[in-house]
């Protein structure tokens, strides 16, 4: 996939949801994957462009992983000419070393949020992107459906009121295969996540599961995200706004 195929896919969700407001400075969260190194890209370029003026400011939150390296990162926010800060934790050692945790993935989760909010906060940010794509949207609400007896997923924009802060998605029309698409024909420098419990969650459970249900039933997925958009969640009609 080319860069002007992500650029319309973003570009479609920032408009119908009114992601960017005049004079906004837009932090994008790098965890060094696939899928915010592509928002980065788009982002990036679509700055020039966008009818509505924003600036850009890359964050990545160090969970403290020794084999972690960043400067391949670096240099392509360099490439980009994108201001980028790395955030420094020891969220790695207290989740796994002090807490033993034996389902680390939602205290390390809110921990880092907390890291990049306040980061971001600090930076002068109105905003910050999220690199969640379609199957994100979907994965999540299916979750939900199993683990909570709810349906729900997260919205295109969020407004955070204990930070002032508001998240936005402009990812969420892509697919994961595009974003690897993408990827690959462009080489673009990903960084393994270092953590043990990669691979090995909940979410990853419910990501096998519904590429099986779009392998036995072919659009099941696009016909999930449509029942999204259509079913009345917080959030989700185009023209309504932040949730």
């Amino acid at each position: 996939m080319r860069l002007q195929q992500v650029m319309s896919y973003v570009r479609k969700a920032m408009d119908d949801y009114h992601m960017i407001e005049d004079g906004d400075k837009v932090a994008v969260g790098i965890s060094g994957g696939k899928d915010s190194l592509t928002l980065l890209y788009a982002l990036s370029s679509l700055r020039h462009y966008y009818p509505i003026p924003f600036e850009l400011h890359a964050v990545t939150v160090d969970l403290g992983f020794e084999n972690l390296n960043l400067s391949r990162i670096q240099e392509l926010c360099g490439q980009l000419q994108v201001d980028y800060t790395i955030v420094k934790t020891d969220i790695a050692k207290i989740v796994f070393e002090y807490r033993k945790e034996s389902n680390p993935c939602s205290l390390c989760a809110k921990m880092r949020k907390g890291a990049l909010n306040t980061a971001v906060k600090e930076l002068g940010c109105n905003k910050i992107a999220y690199a969640h794509h379609k199957d994100d949207v979907v994965e999540t609400m299916l979750m939900s459906l199993i683990y909570e007896g709810r349906f729900h997923t997260f919205s295109p924009v969020t407004y955070l009121d204990r930070m002032d802060l508001t998240v936005i998605r402009p990812l969420i029309y892509m697919n994961e295969s595009d974003v690897i698409g993408f990827v690959n024909k462009n080489q673009v420098p990903v960084v393994k996540s270092p953590c043990p419990a990669d691979g090995f969650t909940k979410r990853e459970y419910v990501k096998q599961l519904l590429q099986k249900l779009n392998q036995d039933n072919h659009g099941v997925k696009e016909r999930m995200f449509t029942a999204i958009k259509s079913g009345n969640l917080k959030g989700w009609d185009i023209y309504g706004g932040q949730s």
